[in-house]
């Protein structure tokens, strides 16, 4: 059985989402994600830029704005649901995580 498109979302996708959640041009995104994530995520221009055409294409995101060959993004209610869907799926993996090890995630 073929799985739906975007049911997961790679590092990259989660934080393109989560970036906006505010309006934002691809440089911005780039910059935001290397910032909230110290580093340990880079998303290159050739995975950002293919991946805001599929967001934009599958109504995740929608373009707010052209100027020259700048374009701005934001998130759509479609984006946002599968953000949080995204996000309770990781929660539900750390306590399995947890029920397993009986230990929090902090512990090493």
């Amino acid at each position: 059985m073929a799985r739906e498109k975007f049911q997961t979302l790679t590092e990259q996708m989660f934080y393109i989402l989560l970036c906006l959640r505010r309006e934002c041009c691809g440089a911005d995104i780039m910059a935001q994600v290397g910032a909230l994530t110290h580093g340990r995520v880079a998303v290159g221009p050739g995975t950002l830029y293919n991946l805001l055409e599929q967001f934009v294409s599958s109504g995740m995101i929608r373009e707010t704005k052209v100027e020259g060959r700048k374009r701005s993004y934001v998130i759509t209610s479609a984006g946002q649901t599968t953000l949080d869907n995204e996000y309770r799926r990781l929660l539900a993996l750390a306590a399995d995580y947890e029920s397993c090890t009986g230990r929090g995630g902090s512990d090493r």
